[in-house]
Formats: C-alpha cells, structure tokens, sequence
C-alpha cells in the first residue's frame, strides 16, 4: 500500500464484504420454511432449487454488464446500485404473501448483482499487483466469518419472526451501501475509464467474445472453470453425503460446516499472507490445487472406509486447498488487464461462477446418483487437468 489511508479505505472493505456475508448467510437457514408457506413439503426442495437457478441466472446476464458500467462510470455508484437492489430483493422476501414475490426478489437481486466483481475491481484499481492476492485472501476471510455467524444469528432471529432475518438482512447490505456512499472513494479515475458505450455494452455475450479474444486471460478463465467446477461439486454435495454415506443429522453434520468456515479463515488470513512472502503466486497456487486434489480423493476413500478422521482430513485439505489457489487466481487474473477493463473482467468471472451454480448441481446429482464414489473421482480427475493447465500453460507474472 502507498499510504496509510488506502490501508484504511480496504478495511472498510473488507467490513463491508463482512456486513453482505452476515447479511445472506441470517437467511440460509430459513428458506425452507419461508418456501414451506406457499409449497407443499414435497416441493420445497424444487422451490428452492428454481430460486437459485433464477437468481444464477439473472447475474449470468447482468455481471458482466454491470462490470462494464462500473468501467465507464466509476465503481463507486454501480457498487451502491447493485447493493441497493440486494436489500430491495430481501425487503421483498421479508414481505412474502406470495411465492411470485419470492421470485422477484431473486431477480431483482440477481439483476443487480455485481458487488463483488466490483469489489474485486476497486481493489485492483488501488493496489499494486504483489499486494492483490493478499487482499482477496482477506476478502474471502471474511466471507468465512460471515458464514460461521450468520446462520446461528438467522436461527435466533427465525425465533422471533420468520421474515425477520430477511429484514434485518436488508438492513446490513443498506448499511454496506451507505458506508460505500460515505466512506469510500471512487477508485478509478476518469482518464483510466472506459471512453463510451455501445448497445453492444449491454450484451453479455459480447463481453465474453472481448475477454476471450485476450489469449493470457483465456487461459486462465479455462483454469478457473476446471477449478470451480471441482469446488462447486463438493459445495453442493458434501451435505448430502455425510447424510447418505457416514448418517449423520443436522447436529454433525453442521460441526463439519464450522470447520469449513475455521479453515476457510485461517488459510485464507493467516496462512495465505504468510506464505505470500516466501513464495511467488503461481507456486502457491498450484500446491493449493493439489492439496484442493488430496481432499476430493480422501472423500472419495471415505466412500469405502467411511472414517470422521478422513473425513475431516478431506475438509482441512479441501478448504486449506481453496484458500490459497482462489486469492492467488483472482490476483493473476486481474494483473492480465488494465484498470478499464478490470469490471468487464471482473464481470466476466462472475458471470461463468453464476453458470457453474446453474450447471453443476445438476449434472453432479446425476452423477451422485449413480455413484458417490465416481463423482469424487471425477472431481479429482478435474482437479489434476487444472494442475496441468496452470503448471503448463500459465506463466510466472513478472515482476511491475
């Protein structure tokens, strides 16, 4: 960091990241009864799958485009429109009446979306690129806090008053939008803008075709799907098969999700930052992609050797594993443009993370159906083809 200052204005952002993830983590544990009001109990659970599809789907669209803007008009006013559409889609839950009213609070929610590609952004506009992974490493810490306290907050909550956690929700995200408005400078300048806008600025696929045509970005955007395809068969499975495989209840099972939050903390704040000053990012990030491997293959062993000792073995890797490639990806990735095209980036990676949450939930619970055991060794046969890709065809950044 240049100054002391820049130091102060990324904490608050990293407060700011805090209050979402506290904010949407309150109602995680409430969506099933908030969808059992209007759906029968056999339905909730494709209740909820079509509300994450919708929402998955409107940010596939608007990320990019949202990206784009922040290039043009600064990051500053789009990050404070996008969360201001965040805490309408929760007051909007928080109402209910209706089913359809759930629906459209995802989709305004999810027409909005974009905060955390542009948080991403405005770190890179202020930092040098060595300081990057560091940051995004604290950013994810965050996140992980979040994650730990904000369903045991939504359980109390939930106590009291079902829509209540959706209402306080909406008032953490509209406290990050006023500490943006109050607290945070705009971070790109305008002669480091975008100069215009054209209809082809609000059309996503554009986008993807501009970011693509850049050959050291390509290469890495493929990484990252490899990457978060393998993460996001464990995210959105793991639940599932501690109930099927070791029988674990609610009680268990959510101890091994403490843990995640633990070591998502500790690799991603402490570990991370650590390791920053010894070693240069890309070694980091592949011994972080084959330590993310050991994890996915353990769980496949448990399949056979069902074990809380290899099981928590897996976790420690899996997560320890995300921690240190996905701040060093995010850092290499937004070190491949400069500061114009950082939202469209930026955009871009949110928007193939949205597609990954439509696409592989689906094919994984086809696959699970069939074999537990074959969607983790396939998760791990991802993961080794990444590790190829990145020792093989991403190189070292040099030296600014």
């Amino acid at each position: 960091m240049k100054t002391k200052s820049k130091k102060h204005i990324f904490w608050i952002i990293i407060g700011i990241v805090l209050l979402n993830s506290v904010g949407m983590s309150v109602v995680l544990p409430l969506l099933p009864f908030i969808v059992g009001k209007y759906l029968p109990s056999a339905q909730i659970v494709v209740g909820m799958s079509a509300l994450m599809s919708v929402f998955a789907a409107c940010t596939f669209f608007a990320a990019p485009i949202f990206g784009s803007l922040s290039d043009r008009y600064g990051r500053k006013y789009i990050l404070i429109f996008s969360l201001l559409g965040s805490v309408i889609g929760y007051v909007l839950f928080g109402i209910g009446g209706a089913l359809w009213v759930l629906f459209l609070g995802r989709i305004i929610d999810g027409l909005t979306a974009g905060n955390i590609s542009i948080l991403f952004a405005y770190i890179s506009d202020s930092t040098e690129p060595k300081e990057r992974a560091k940051w995004f490493g604290y950013i994810g810490s965050a996140m992980g806090i979040g994650k730990l306290g904000g369903p045991a907050l939504g359980g109390l909550l939930g106590g009291i008053s079902l829509s209540l956690p959706f209402f306080v929700t909406a008032g953490l995200i509209f406290i990050s939008g006023l500490a943006t408005y109050f607290l945070l400078p705009e971070s790109l300048v305008p002669e480091k803008r975008t100069k215009h806008l054209t209809l082809n600025s609000f059309n996503v696929f554009s986008h993807f075709k501009d970011i693509f045509k850049l050959k050291n970005v390509k290469m890495l955007l493929v990484l990252g799907i490899f990457f978060y395809i393998s993460l996001g068969i464990f995210q959105f499975n793991f639940t599932i098969f501690l109930k099927d495989i070791y029988k674990w209840g609610p009680v268990f099972i959510g101890t091994m999700l403490t843990l995640v939050g633990i070591c998502e903390i500790i690799s991603r704040a402490v570990l991370l930052p650590w390791l920053l000053k010894r070693f240069n990012e890309k070694s980091i990030g592949i011994a972080g992609l084959i330590v993310f491997g050991i994890g996915l293959a353990l769980i496949m062993i448990s399949v056979f050797r069902p074990s809380i000792i290899i099981i928590s073995l897996a976790v420690i890797f899996i997560i320890t594993g995300e921690g240190l490639f996905d701040p060093t990806y995010n850092a290499r990735l937004s070190q491949s443009v400069d500061e114009s095209n950082q939202g469209k980036l930026q955009g871009v990676n949110q928007s193939l993370q949205s597609a990954n949450n439509m696409i592989t939930p689906l094919a994984a619970a086809a696959i699970y159906f069939y074999s537990p055991c074959i969607l983790y060794a396939t998760a791990t046969f991802i993961v080794l083809v990444a590790i190829v890709i990145y020792a093989k065809y991403i190189p070292k950044v040099t030296k600014s």
